[in-house]
């Protein structure tokens, strides 16, 4: 028997990235023009992931400075670094075996970041510090809501446990989904009001995921990704009563909380909102808040560290949790990195006024990006953009011309697809489908990242293509 067929079926499932095929392509292309082959432009740019460092933007000093005394404690001893890096790096290394970054971590972290985390999350919200050991650190968001997923999602037996998902929606979490063999019930967010949750929709779901499996759970991303829209305090509230009403759990994806960038526009956790909320609410709802170090202004996407706070959760269920988690601690430096988002320098503090600069220079180049982007997209005949209020992307409504649909279909690929594969090959620009994310039936959209000061050439490049794709 090979291989192949004992793999689970809800594995096989499991369908290839439609990014896959242009970023293979994007590569093909940085070597040809490595080898002088010409082209239309100089460069691939890569716009297509969320990955600050990626697209360019500089790590913060304080990040790194924390790391490289940490990875090399000879700096403690120097006059290099600030007294808060040394202060902070101290206080980490007491923490690790044998005073050493290299060594194996307490499960499920050090302690010193669960603490700081748990005072994080009393600062943004109010109230005390949550118990620590409601707090479980990871790899990432994403590994961490897999871990989630493992507890709640029943992939056997007669009937199936089902998730109800944003659509658009990132494609990792549906696949983690559909890997455990549970099901993803869409629930389409409102493009025609800025990409709103709208209850009429979650009741629709609903409704439908009663007739394909046991609706365990629901899926919400605030702010959007990639749609960008964040939501308000009564929007949050209606969830949170639906979760109540219908029994679902609630997995609360916020890794771009730092990054609203609208007038009148504020990002307030679910947390706080449901402890506004009080009796029977803040008792009862089952509630995953999940944060991330790659998001926002820290980006620091490669070192891997992301956590989880669970509220409400039966503390037998917890042993469970303590147990899949025990097995993948996140690596030490993402967990310095969660470290710098829970307890980042304060007015004061020698580190302060160079953070502060940093991370006013990037709010300020990504709000410019926004509006631009915005301003700019929306003057583009065949082109439509919601305003973005939040999170790290726009996802703009493309309105392909009926050559170009028959061309995708001749070639076996959805048209966005196709779309994105004529960018890249007539500018250079890697962007990827909204296919990925999914969207309703008969619309075509692209997403790209806001976090990269060079826009207005993409934006060139899309006006380009968007003119002579007329012409398929």
């Amino acid at each position: 028997m090979s291989v192949l067929q004992e793999i689970s079926p809800s594995v096989r499932s499991i369908k290839p990235l439609q990014s896959t095929p242009i970023a293979l392509r994007a590569e093909q292309i940085r070597e040809e023009l490595k080898q002088g082959v010409k082209k239309p432009f100089r460069e691939v740019i890569d716009v297509a992931w969320g990955d600050a460092q990626g697209a360019g933007i500089k790590p913060l000093t304080f990040v790194r400075q924390v790391l490289a005394a940490c990875l090399y404690p000879q700096l403690l001893d120097s006059n290099r670094l600030p007294t808060d890096v040394k202060q902070k790096a101290r206080g980490l290394l007491s923490e690790c075996h044998g005073g050493s970054m290299g060594s194996y971590t307490d499960l499920p972290g050090i302690p010193q970041v669960a603490r700081e985390i748990s005072e994080y999350i009393a600062r943004r919200d109010g109230g005390d510090p949550p118990k620590t050991g409601n707090i479980f650190i990871s790899p990432g968001s994403q590994w961490a809501l897999q871990n989630i997923l493992n507890l709640l999602v029943h992939g056997h037996g007669e009937v199936r446990s089902g998730v109800l998902t944003p659509i658009p929606c990132h494609v990792t979490t549906i696949e983690s989904l559909h890997s455990l063999g549970g099901v993803s019930v869409p629930y389409y967010l409102s493009e025609e009001h800025g990409w709103e949750l709208q209850m009429e929709e979650l009741n629709r779901a609903l409704e439908y995921a009663k007739q394909v499996c046991a609706p365990v759970a629901l899926y919400v991303v605030n702010p959007g990704n990639p749609p960008g829209h964040v939501q308000s305090k009564k929007s949050i509230q209606d969830v949170i009563r639906f979760a109540l009403e219908k029994r679902l759990f609630l997995l609360v994806d916020e890794v771009y909380q730092d990054c609203v960038y609208a007038d009148n526009v504020e990002f307030v956790s679910y947390k706080k909102v449901l402890a506004e909320m009080g009796p029977p609410f803040s008792d009862t709802v089952e509630l995953a808040s999940f944060h991330s170090a790659s998001k926002g202004f820290l980006g620091e996407a490669g070192l891997r560290g992301g956590y989880v706070e669970l509220v409400n959760m039966d503390p037998d269920v917890i042993k469970y949790a303590c147990t899949i988690f025990s097995k993948d601690t996140a690596p030490t430096p993402g967990q310095i990195a969660l470290s710098v988002l829970a307890n980042p320098p304060r007015l004061g503090d020698p580190s302060y006024p160079l953070y502060e600069m940093e991370t006013q220079q990037m709010q300020t180049m990504i709000k410019a990006n926004v509006r631009r982007v915005h301003e700019v997209l929306d003057s583009l005949p065949g082109i439509s953009c919601q305003p973005v209020e939040g999170g790290a992307f726009a996802f703009p409504r493309v309105d392909l011309p009926p050559k170009a649909l028959q061309k995708a279909k001749e070639m076996g690929m959805e048209p966005d697809t196709f779309y994105c594969l004529r960018l890249l090959e007539e500018s250079g620009a890697f962007i990827t489908p909204g296919c990925e994310y999914g969207q309703k039936e008969g619309t075509y959209h692209i997403r790209y990242t806001l976090l990269n000061d060079i826009m207005l050439m993409e934006v060139c490049a899309i006006n380009h293509i968007l003119i002579n794709c007329r012409h398929f």
